[in-house]
């Protein structure tokens, strides 16, 4: 079953990647980020674990089959 992700959660790791990438990752960033993620697995039945890993995959490697 495909996760959906949000433009919301997209941005929100988009920022966080910008941010890790420069060294420059924050606490409110990360918090951000992984409250968004529970309460999208809790609002679709998913796994937080799914939602994060599919959501990290099209941010970080978009170019990447789906496996």
């Amino acid at each position: 079953m495909a996760i959906e992700l949000t433009d919301e959660l997209i941005k929100l790791e988009q920022a966080a990647w910008a941010e890790i990438q420069a060294k420059a990752l924050t606490a409110d960033t990360a918090i951000a980020v992984q409250a968004a993620v529970t309460a999208h697995a809790e609002a679709t039945g998913q796994s937080r674990y799914d939602v994060e890993m599919a959501l990290k995959k099209q941010v970080r490697s978009p170019e990447a089959p789906d496996s």
